[in-house]
């Protein structure tokens, strides 16, 4: 049988929801109509995707492999259909959190100025490529190591590293902070896409515990209520300011480098030249 757009939008479903029950209520369909559709997909690529032995459905290794590129095809699909599009391509620039710092807001406003018939969109998308993997973005501002295969990274900076404490605690109080002035209480980390592990202390002088959170603001609000501390870059208090979060230079800790990255398997976006240019030109201050 030939494989539609409904199968994917099916699977994406089931594999998001993680049963089969909300997948039908969320496509407004009916249970068994939503499992034949899995089948049909299934029996067409010749693997099982879903394990359904548990009462909470799990995707197979095939099923999380097939994940992405069902979503990087949907993405496509609706970027091709949008009827905005039929003149220009907007350039879809991800990111997980401060994107590119101080210096987002200039380069939004010098795009518009000397790229006014290429609209620029920046995307806030929390997952570890920033919408690269699921063709959410065309290209992308990722921190720390790269590890994701099919990427082509350019190093754009390195930025340093910052304490992140309550505003109200004893060590907001002091100019400059250490990792081991950090050790004694429990760190926030966002697992999904920061920068921070447990791997950044000597072992043996490690945080006792680790609050883990999803993204930024989770993160923002552990740290704001006095559960945890934090470790981030110097990009991050330029757009998240909070009254109840003291900023402190972190003095024994290495730099983050910032990457511009995008897939290697997709010919790149056309005003990605540009882009780049500009990006360098903010940097260097010219």
């Amino acid at each position: 049988m030939t494989i539609e757009l409904r199968h994917l939008r099916a699977f994406l479903a089931i594999a998001e929801e993680g049963t089969i029950t909300r997948a039908a209520v969320r496509l407004h369909t009916g249970q068994p109509a939503l499992s034949r559709t899995l089948r049909q997909l299934e029996n067409h690529l010749g693997t099982r995707l879903v394990d359904r032995s548990t009462h909470h459905l799990e995707l197979t290794a095939a099923g999380r492999a097939f994940r992405d590129r069902a979503a990087a095809a949907l993405a496509a699909v609706d970027v091709a259909l949008d009827p905005r599009a039929l003149t220009v391509l907007p350039l879809r620039l991800g990111h997980p959190w401060p994107a590119l710092g101080e210096y987002t807001v200039p380069l939004l406003r010098r795009w518009d100025r000397e790229h006014p018939g290429q609209p620029l969109e920046l995307r806030r998308i929390d997952d570890r490529t920033a919408g690269l993997a699921r063709g959410r973005a065309d290209v992308a501002l990722l921190r720390g190591e790269v590890t994701e295969p099919g990427l082509v990274t350019e190093l754009l900076l390195e930025e340093e590293r910052v304490a992140v404490v309550p505003a109200d605690s004893e060590l907001a109080g002091r100019a400059t902070l250490t990792l081991a002035d950090l050790a004694a209480r429990p760190v926030a980390l966002n697992t999904v896409a920061g920068t921070t592990t447990l791997d950044l202390w000597p072992a043996g002088a490690r945080p006792p515990a680790t609050i883990e959170v999803d993204n930024t603001d989770e993160w923002l609000t552990a740290i704001a209520g006095g559960r945890a501390v934090g470790v981030s870059t110097s990009a991050t208090p330029r757009l998240h300011s909070h009254p109840m979060i003291a900023y402190r230079p972190l003095a024994d800790a290495p730099p983050v480098p910032l990457f511009l990255a995008r897939r290697a398997d997709t010919p790149p976006h056309p005003a990605v030249p540009a882009l780049v240019r500009l990006i360098r030109e903010l940097l260097s201050g010219t």
